[in-house]
């Protein structure tokens, strides 16, 4: 299960998650995504309640920064040692922004 949570303030959009982003659950967060891009200029994902992220939720990052890419910046936020471990075993650390 995972909850997805968005704050929109003037050109940034904060989506912060809280459980697991796995393959059950990511389809959910690119529906979100994909459908509230229009007038974002800066993206930010919140990680800090985030247990565990699969390679679909890997994915989803990955298109939501292709179309960042096109429209302003992306970055990741308050991301936990376990979610930070797959980042870097994956490679997404030198892909995306972390802070």
């Amino acid at each position: 299960m995972m909850n997805i949570i968005k704050t929109r303030s003037d050109g940034t959009l904060t989506i912060a998650l809280e459980g697991r982003m796995d393959i059950s659950t990511a389809p959910d967060l690119e529906r979100e995504v994909k459908g509230s891009l229009d007038g974002v200029t800066e993206l930010v994902f919140d990680f800090e309640n985030l247990a565990y992220i699969s390679s679909a939720g890997l994915r989803v990052l990955l298109l939501a920064q292709k179309k960042m890419n096109k429209q302003g910046t992306m970055k990741v936020i308050h991301v936990n040692p376990m979610v930070m471990e797959v980042f870097e075993t994956m490679g997404f650390a030198g892909i995306i922004t972390i802070e």
